[in-house]
């Protein structure tokens, strides 16, 4: 089936746009974001996605701040032109490519409205092609960029409004798509053999004039089959930023991390970052400020995972107390945390993202849902 997109010259096969150039039913295309405040007063995160091969769009968009979590969900049949992203009231905009984006949430039953623009601060970085097998299946296979910024414009939720002012709201801009596990569970087949299992950091600091990321994904015995580190230069105003690619961006090879865990959990009390390279060698340590519970945008949510057929269009809101959750609750232990970051004399602020399921043995977890001693 023909789209607008058809008429440039952009196609990967023989296919219209329309068509994935896979059949796999997870393939996926992402819009992710989050925004901080650079004291840890609030969160929040922004998620839009289409799955072709599911015939679904859905999106979320959630707020910690206060000791609760407020959060949007919506989801709808997938238009038939990829440039429609909108759910029911949630609408995103590129204003400008890998430069500004604008989110917008009309009012609605929920109570949760927003207006709000990211801006970049750096270029995009490329990560590497994150590809992960389970008993000799691939179930993840996934190209991301990932870009820093600030955000402007305005929250309301229960009742509350919230300024974003740019000059103390820093925020990450998450691209991604290819194959990843969504939706409803597959059925059928052998049983498997061994504990799923995955663990997952990732790390996006901004110190001022630079910024650096990190993102590690470790086997049950702590051998890393994705890690990287990078550092890139911040720049004045958007306009300033390198459309693309900044030839002044810096791979640090060299990653390695310590956790320290909170007792009965799988989320960091206290976490050290170790990146090197070429410019040398950045040792950080990350103070966690305020926790935001990735099942506020979808993430491993029991109602409203991602890729779940909710009907030609369906809209609900939720809210918690921060501290009344299960902290091992599957659902629960996908979390980010706005953390601050020092390094020698520097201080920095951004999020440390973890996502720890079954053994991990130098994190001292030996089963699929035990908890930190």
């Amino acid at each position: 089936m023909l789209s607008r997109f058809d008429d440039y010259p952009i196609h990967q096969t023989p296919e219209p746009v329309s068509h994935p150039a896979a059949t796999d039913r997870n393939v996926y295309d992402r819009y992710w974001f989050n925004g901080f405040a650079d004291d840890g007063e609030f969160y929040f995160g922004i998620g839009l996605a289409v799955y072709p091969n599911r015939q679904i769009m859905d999106c979320g968009f959630s707020i910690a701040r206060g000791g609760e979590q407020h959060a949007f969900y919506a989801s709808r049949r997938a238009p038939q032109e990829r440039g429609e992203t909108e759910v029911g009231p949630f609408r995103l905009e590129v204003v400008e490519p890998m430069r500004q984006v604008r989110v917008t949430i009309a009012p609605n039953d929920t109570g949760i409205e927003a207006s709000l623009t990211f801006s970049a601060r750096t270029a995009c970085i490329e990560e590497a092609r994150q590809t992960m097998r389970r008993e000799g299946r691939i179930i993840m296979d996934a190209t991301r960029f990932t870009q820093f910024g600030r955000w402007e414009g305005t929250v309301s939720y229960g009742g509350r409004r919230v300024a974003i002012d740019p000059r103390r709201v820093y925020g990450t801009k998450d691209r991604s798509w290819g194959i990843r596990p969504v939706g409803e569970p597959e059925t059928g087949g052998a049983p498997m053999r061994v504990l799923p299992q995955i663990f997952f950091l990732w790390a996006p600091i901004q110190w001022g004039d630079f910024c650096t990321h990190c993102g590690i994904f470790e086997h049950a015995d702590g051998s890393a089959w994705h890690a990287e580190g990078v550092r890139l230069p911040v720049y004045p105003s958007v306009e300033a930023v390198p459309g693309v690619e900044d030839p002044a961006l810096e791979r640090l090879p060299r990653v390695a991390h310590r956790i320290t865990y909170q007792r009965g959990t799988r989320r960091a009390a206290a976490a050290e970052l170790t990146l090197a390279g070429a410019s040398g060698t950045y040792a950080m340590q990350l103070e966690p400020l305020l926790r935001f519970q990735m099942k506020g945008i979808g993430y491993l949510h029991p109602e409203w995972a991602h890729g779940t057929w909710k009907g030609e269009l369906a809209v609900a809101g939720e809210s918690w107390k921060s501290e009344d959750l299960d902290p091992l609750a599957p659902e629960n232990l996908h979390v980010q945390q706005v953390v601050r970051a020092r390094m020698g004399d520097r201080t920095g602020i951004g999020v440390l993202e973890q996502l720890c399921l079954g053994p991990h043995a130098p994190s001292g977890f030996v089963e699929f849902l035990d908890g930190a001693k």
